[in-house]
């Protein structure tokens, strides 16, 4: 199979083939420019004491180690579940030791998080039980809150929570990003992380989109001159979207079929759907232009 390599701008779209499973986009070829900032994006990664798996994903941590990411952002569903129905006390605690243990092998890097739905405990006995819901996973993260914006060598990331009803922001939390945007300089770089896909092309296979996307797309139109792209987990599966010269990056997942061997339609081991299991490194440049590649762990 033959990776696809995009290079585009908000003009052309041209078409190279390089090696497996690349998506990337950016005004110019870059030979000779450096990035500003490489990001490696982390998602799903559903970790869980069984099945040799933490020592299984240390061991693709250690990959992604390798491309010397500047920081790293985690897309959520850091443990395996907590959501469901029946989780006691004792499976959230081995679960985030799992997590904790993978964690440590990214000792002094900086980790920016986003909360997925897998990972609160909503069956807590109480909702004043110290690990009920998000507060705990804030906590566990290492996150400054549920929602949280910082910046970068001349880009401004926007972390998001779409664990509302629906799958969605919540009229605070929208609130706040229209604030936070507003506030920019214009042509601020801007890339915005949300557990969920905002906008994407398998929404229809798999489900799973933000249902607030129509107001969030009108948003990032009015900011055209700075939202460059939104990067998403949730869905396990590849794939790229490009409206309004914003960029969509559903990057996979670390577990991939959730550390299993892969689905009855998969296409090799470990694999959900087309999906092979993976993580994206990121090349943003000073123009506001990215790279976005994904590489496959099997």
């Amino acid at each position: 199979m033959k990776r696809r390599k995009f290079l585009s701008n908000s003009a052309t779209l041209a078409v190279a083939a390089t090696t497996p499973l690349l998506t990337s986009q950016a005004a110019q070829t870059r030979a000779n420019e450096l990035p500003v900032l490489t990001i490696a994006h982390l998602t799903d990664v559903h970790i869980r004491p069984e099945e040799n798996i933490p020592a299984r994903a240390i061991a693709w941590l250690r990959i992604v180690k390798e491309h010397n990411p500047d920081f790293y952002l985690n897309g959520g569903d850091c443990i395996h579940d907590a959501s469901y129905d029946n989780v006691t006390r004792e499976r959230m605690l081995e679960q985030w030791q799992s997590w904790d243990l993978f964690r440590s092998e990214l000792k002094g890097a900086k980790v920016y998080s986003c909360i997925g739905n897998h990972d609160p405990w909503w069956d807590a006995p109480s909702k004043e039980d110290e690990m009920y819901g998000k507060p705990y996973v804030i906590k566990r993260l290492q996150m400054s809150a549920a929602y949280y914006s910082f910046d970068d060598k001349g880009w401004h990331f926007i972390i998001l929570d779409g664990n509302h009803e629906g799958i969605s922001l919540g009229e605070k939390q929208m609130e706040w990003l229209k604030n936070d945007l507003a506030s920019l300089p214009a042509h601020t770089p801007t890339l915005i992380m949300s557990h969920f896909p905002i906008t994407s092309i398998t929404h229809d296979l798999v489900g799973g989109q933000h249902s607030d996307h129509k107001e969030l797309k009108t948003l990032f139109y009015e900011h055209k001159d700075k939202v460059r792209v939104c990067l998403s987990g949730h869905q396990h599966l590849l794939h790229r979207t490009w409206y309004n010269d914003v960029h969509y990056f559903c990057n996979g997942a670390l577990s991939g079929f959730w550390w299993g061997d892969g689905d009855e339609q998969s296409a090799g081991k470990q694999y959900y759907l087309e999906t092979p299991p993976g993580f994206a490194i990121l090349k943003l440049f000073s123009d506001g232009t990215l790279e976005n590649e994904y590489f496959p762990l099997t």
